[in-house]
C-alpha cells in the first residue's frame, strides 16, 4: 500500500500542489485545511507522516504537533514542518514540541521529496516494504509472504501484521492494549483476549520450523518478540 501522508495547510493552491506531488512520487495524499480537520483526519489507519503548516485556522501546527507527539497512537508519526518562518527561534522550537525536520517557504517540490526520504530513513531503519528475517523466520510486507527455513508458511492477515509488528519491535515487551492499539487500531474495538487468541494461532503457524519460541510471554505483562 502507498504510504499516506497527512497536508495540512490553510492555503489551498499550496495545499493542492503539495497533494499532486505526491500523487506523482506514489503516495496517497489526505488534505486538511484547518486543525479541527487535521485532527479529525488522524485515523486509522493512520498517517505514515505529517507535512504540517505553521498557521493554521483554529489553531496553530505546534499545537496538533503537540497533541499528536503527547498519544501513544499517534507519537510514532514523523512530522515535517512547512512555514514561512525562518527564523532559527522559531526551527527550534518546532523541533522541540517534535517536529523531525523543518522546511521553510518557498521550496521546491524536489527538496520536499529529499527531505521526506530523510526522514524516513531516520525514524524508520528498517523500512516497512523491506523484508525481515530473523534466525530464518522470513517476513516479506510487499509480497505478503512468511517463510521459514525456505518453506512457506500459511497464516491469517491478523497473524500477518502481528509478527510484521513484533519483527520491527524486537525484545520489547508490550501489553495486550498496546498490541490492540498498534496491530488493530485504535478504532476497532475487540477485548484484550482478542490479542491471546491471534498469539496462539501465530506461534501455532510458526511453530514448525522451532520459531514459537521467539513469541515470549512475560507473565502479568504482555508478550516480546525476541530471539534471547
Amino acid at each position: 500500500m502507498a504510504r499516506k501522508i497527512l497536508i495540512v495547510e490553510d492555503e489551498a493552491p499550496i495545499r493542492e500542489m503539495l497533494a499532486f506531488v505526491m500523487e506523482q512520487h506514489g503516495y496517497q495524499p489526505v488534505e486538511a485545511g484547518d486543525y479541527d480537520k487535521a485532527l479529525d483526519a488522524v485515523v486509522e489507519p493512520y498517517p505514515d507522516m505529517v507535512l504540517l503548516d505553521w498557521m493554521l485556522p483554529g489553531g496553530s501546527g505546534i499545537q496538533l504537533a503537540k497533541t499528536l507527539k503527547s498519544q501513544d497512537h499517534t507519537r510514532h508519526i514523523p512530522i515535517i514542518m512547512l512555514t514561512a518562518r525562518s527564523e532559527e527561534e522559531d526551527k527550534v522550537k518546532g523541533l522541540e514540541v517534535g517536529a523531525d525536520d523543518y522546511i521553510t517557504k518557498p521550496f521546491s517540490p524536489k527538496e520536499l521529496m529529499a527531505r521526506m526520504r530523510a526522514v524516513f530513513r531516520r525514524v524508520s531503519p528498517t523500512s516497512l516494504d523491506e523484508p525481515l528475517e530473523i534466525e530464518g523466520l522470513k517476513l516479506d510486507p510487499v509480497s505478503h509472504r512468511v517463510s521459514a527455513n525456505d518453506g512457506a508458511i500459511d497464516m491469517g492477515p491478523t497473524e500477518f501484521r502481528l509478527l510484521h509488528f513484533f519483527m520491527t519491535h524486537q525484545d520489547r515487551v508490550y501489553s495486550r492494549e498496546q498490541l490492540l492499539d498498534h496491530v488493530w487500531g485504535t478504532n476497532v474495538f475487540v477485548e484484550d483476549r482478542t490479542v491471546d487468541v491471534h498469539i496462539r494461532r501465530l506461534r501455532k503457524a510458526i511453530e514448525g520450523a522451532g520459531h514459537d519460541r521467539l513469541v515470549q510471554t512475560v507473565r502479568g505483562v504482555g508478550y516480546r518478540f525476541s530471539a534471547r
